[in-house]
């Protein structure tokens, strides 16, 4: 009869809570309706924006009702290994049985940048009702052997903390400012502790075995408010390590807010094992890492306490997880301020340049008389050859006195010009296709593909599409963008490859779908292998892999194949100014600044001047605080667009530089001068792991240094993209003004 009463009562509570669910949901589709049939465009669009901020969703509970709590993964500063929380072998292990509609264990969909980040989120057996407080549940008593615990020791040494998601927010440890007037959060939660014995001075590892989960909360807006139904606007976690003998018979701590001895993960050594081990030694190793049976048992338990906060807007819950947002502030309108006064001193020197350009071109007066090249050949006279441009020569043995003067009156012809000399000179050169043209067209596609993919990425992230709660949609949409700007790298690869003289288009398709595609795949799938061997989460799955291939042969290259007959059938060639030449005209002895890799180191340090600000902000949401997150996208797009400018203004310059120098072989060099900023950044990532950093292990330290590198070869194919596509502007327009008769 108890059991029956029991069920009754609970088949009671959930119905009256489907039907306030029921009711909560019509009030909130009655708001929908009424704001869509607003008049005011202008307070849907304010509602669009408020909602893109979390991902278009919002999701309200009545009391009573269940909500799921979910596993994900542990993770640390001090390590690029992540582990899936269930994998974990000193955890209590999922019991299948169903809370909130989920059963416990079973995968949550993922999208493919959580797959990629690492994410394996699963539901837990944690019973959580709106409303309803829990002083203290027991949830399992789990046996660990010697490797366990010797496991879990390890990654308390390397400071793994755990992450658990309510409501699509990270459960995270609240901290306060030292004046205590601000709260902030740091996501994630330490599964334990390391402590040292002040007798001995010899470590300790505490396991973090009962959960103390804090769910703030709000009333929902609009009608769904009205009739009861609230949003979470907060998911902290507090931690405590609690021996055995300090609960009671249902598993529950005795005393949870007290002081209580905390669990200890040691298990003591079997010492006649060890003795049997070695007889002949008279010190026995305190660390028994042997398998003999002898076990653990760690027992876990969790308190539930709900909290209303109408301080907190649930548009504005993901701020408390932007930590020292004042300070930082000042630090990136600094990096903005910088950015301009490197730019603008560039624009000076760029204007200059090109007020020398024109003046060279149309003359002191701007008439344009002197830009016109007569190249004239004169009928020999009594066997002379023709002379050269601004040059005489000299009398010698063989020459009469009569043809040096009339040499001389040929060199005081009216059409002749007067002064030509350095980058005038390379009018039959400038646009003679380069060497290994065949490389440079795709590799100018793919880069035309990740502008695409930046430009869409910074967009989205400024609008507040891409933004925390969509967890995994920078690297998801990020992808989506290069797949399908495909069409973009086809076209402009072939069309260029055309206007090399190339004919046979559809290898060149091929090479701009697979070249630096492939190449960061197989890179990629190198480093994999290494982190399999590690069964970390980090590791791509293999269907991942085979679906990232998919990707590429049966959509992105379909896309470049139809953008690459386009350029390469319906497009003409990009027309040339002026024509080429039959022989190549010689290069004389170069500067040692504008030879080799020089240029590009050089003309690279300024575009990493202007960034390097931002980039440490970048590099500590990556590497060094991983339970933060990186979220001014503003700053980052005006310092990208400053940057992206003096990239030009770099470019502008040094190919300046280099046509005075007679040197026309700057098809390959401006990729260099606009990518070279890639080579300081990765510097500049060096100097980070070795300065910031505590990172341990041979795969963690493989891992940092090999996506850093994949990481600045795509920012220098993306800068010296833009590089080149600056530098042909320019020689063209230079070029495009003079007239060669």
């Amino acid at each position: 009869m108890t059991m029956l009463s029991d069920q009754t009562k609970l088949e009671s509570t959930q119905s009256r809570c489907l039907r306030k669910r029921m009711k909560v949901e019509a009030a909130q589709l009655a708001d929908d309706r009424r704001t869509l049939a607003t008049p005011s465009l202008i307070e849907w669009f304010k509602k669009l924006q408020w909602r893109s901020r979390s991902c278009f969703s919002i999701r309200s509970y009545v009391d009573n009702e269940a909500i799921p709590l979910q596993v994900n993964k542990v993770y640390s500063d001090r390590s690029q290994l992540q582990y899936a929380y269930y994998d974990l072998p000193f955890v209590c292990p999922p019991t299948g049985k169903k809370h909130a509609g989920y059963a416990s264990g079973k995968s949550i969909s993922l999208n493919l940048g959580e797959v990629l980040r690492g994410d394996r989120i699963m539901a837990s057996d944690y019973d959580i009702v709106m409303g309803q407080d829990q002083e203290c549940q027991y949830l399992c008593s789990h046996r660990v052997d010697r490797q366990g615990v010797k496991r879990a020791r390890q990654l308390i040494e390397e400071g793994y903390v755990a992450e658990w998601i309510l409501d699509n927010l990270p459960g995270a440890t609240s901290f306060v400012t030292v004046d205590r007037t601000h709260k902030y959060y740091a996501a994630g939660f330490k599964i334990g502790r390391k402590d040292f014995s002040p007798s001995t001075g010899k470590p300790s590892y505490y396991l973090n075995n009962h959960i103390t989960l804090v769910v703030r909360h709000r009333p929902a807006p609009g009608r769904a408010g009205r009739h009861g139904a609230k949003v979470i606007v907060g998911f902290e976690i507090y931690t405590k390590s609690i021996e055995i003998p300090h609960r009671d018979s249902t598993g529950c701590p005795q005393d949870i807010h007290g002081d209580t001895q905390p669990l200890e993960m040691y298990i003591a050594p079997n010492n006649t094992k060890l003795a049997s081990q070695y007889p002949s030694s008279s010190y026995l190793p305190e660390e028994d890492d042997t398998d003999d049976g002898s076990t653990l048992t760690i027992p876990y338990s969790y308190s539930v306490y709900f909290r209303e906060d109408e301080s907190i807007e649930w548009s504005k819950r993901w701020d408390l997880y932007f930590n020292n947002q004042e300070d930082s502030n000042v630090i990136h309108w600094l990096a903005i301020v910088n950015s301009f006064v490197i730019c603008t001193l560039l624009t000076v020197i760029v204007v200059m340049v090109i007020n020398r350009t024109y003046r060279q071109v149309h003359g002191k007066d701007g008439s344009g008389d002197d830009a016109k090249l007569l190249l004239k050949r004169r009928k020999p006279i009594s066997g002379s050859k023709s002379p050269r441009l601004r040059e005489k020569a000299p009398a010698g043995l063989l020459q009469q006195e009569g043809e040096t003067e009339r040499d001389d009156d040929f060199e005081s012809d009216e059409e002749y010009v007067e002064d030509i000399s350095g980058w005038k000179l390379l009018h039959g050169d400038i646009f003679r296709p380069p060497q290994y043209a065949a490389y440079l067209a795709p590799l100018i596609g793919s880069g035309m593909q990740l502008v695409f993919m930046a430009t869409g990425l910074l967009i989205l992230s400024c609008f507040g599409i891409l933004n925390p709660s969509f967890r995994g949609g920078f690297v998801s949409v990020g992808m989506g963008l290069f797949i399908f700007a495909g069409i973009v790298s086809g076209y402009f690869s072939s069309r260029l490859y055309k206007t090399f003289g190339g004919v046979n288009w559809r290898s060149n398709t091929l090479m701009t779908a697979l070249l630096f595609p492939g190449l960061l795949f197989t890179t990629i799938f190198i480093l994999n292998l290494f982190v399999w061997a590690q069964a970390s989460s980090t590791a791509i799955p293999f269907s991942t892999l085979v679906g990232l291939i998919a990707l590429m042969l049966l959509i992105q290259l379909p896309l470049v194949y139809m953008g690459s007959w386009y350029g390469f059938h319906q497009s003409q060639p990009y027309e040339q100014p002026t024509k080429t030449a039959s022989i190549p005209r010689p290069i004389p002895e170069q500067a040692w600044y504008t030879q080799g890799i020089y240029p590009g180191l050089i003309a690279g340090f300024i575009p990493f001047a202007v960034v390097f600000i931002e980039l440490l902000f970048v590099f500590r949401s990556l590497w060094q605080d991983k339970s933060g997150y990186y979220y001014v996208f503003g700053f980052l797009s005006i310092v990208s667009l400053v940057g992206i400018f003096t990239v030009v203004e770099v470019t502008i310059v040094a190919t300046y530089i280099m046509l005075c120098q007679e040197n026309h072989h700057w098809w390959w060099q401006s990729v260099f001068i606009g990518g070279g900023s890639s080579f300081w950044i990765f510097c500049y990532c060096v100097v980070f792991y070795y300065t910031k950093l505590k990172i341990t292990g041979f795969v963690s330290a493989l891992l940092f240094f090999s996506y850093s590198f994949l990481a600045c070869c795509v920012y220098g194919l993306l800068t010296g993209t833009v590089g080149f596509l600056t530098a042909y502007a320019f020689v063209r327009r230079v070029y495009g003004a003079i007239k060669v008769d």
